[in-house]
Parts: structure tokens; C-alpha cells; sequence
């Protein structure tokens, strides 16, 4: 599971039939703990690794999201077979990272 922030939205003009129905979104993930801003109203960009993901709970823009990568996120799907490499399963409303 990972930590990214939604910075887009993927618009295909064509696609899989199995996809009919669901968004796509481009996501920034977090890299390291100092990059989570989900309390931040303001928060700036974080330039981490930007991808890809099936959008499962109708997140937007500027949402603090977490991801499921590989096997895992085709697993709401099952039994069906979906051509996934990420999906997001939740938005984050609150984070708190402990300093050590």
C-alpha cells in the first residue's frame, strides 16, 4: 500500500471493454514521510514518481489517496479479470506521522 496525491484525470478515446465506467487518475506518490501534506490546504507539489491508477472511490483533485499496486489491485474486481497495475482504494482525511 502506498500514499499518493491525485493530480489529474485520464481521458481515453478508446479502451478495453472491461474498463467502460471507471475514471482513471494520474497520481503523485509519496516518497518519504516529509512529502505528506493530507492536512494541508495549501499543500505544494511533491514530485514523486507519477502514475497511473483506476479510481475506485470517486477521489479528485488535490485528494491524499492510498494505492494498491500489482495482484492487489485487481482484487475488487475478482472474479473478473481487469487489466491493473494500481487502483486507489481510499481517500486519507488525516494523517499523523510520528517523529523519531
Amino acid at each position: 500500500m502506498k500514499i499518493a496525491r491525485v493530480i489529474g484525470t485520464v481521458t481515453l478515446s478508446r479502451m478495453h471493454p472491461s474498463m467502460q465506467g471507471y475514471k482513471l487518475r494520474c497520481v503523485e506518490v509519496v516518497e518519504n514521510a516529509d512529502q505528506i501534506q493530507v492536512n494541508d490546504p495549501k499543500a505544494k507539489p511533491i514530485g514523486g514518481e507519477t502514475i497511473v491508477a483506476w479510481d475506485l472511490v470517486g477521489s479528485g483533485p488535490g485528494d491524499w489517496v492510498a494505492l494498491a499496486e500489482g495482484p492487489e489491485s485487481a482484487a475488487p474486481f475478482r472474479p473478473d479479470v481487469k487489466p491493473t497495475d494500481a487502483s486507489i482504494v481510499a481517500i486519507l482525511d488525516h494523517s499523523e506521522v510520528a517523529s523519531t
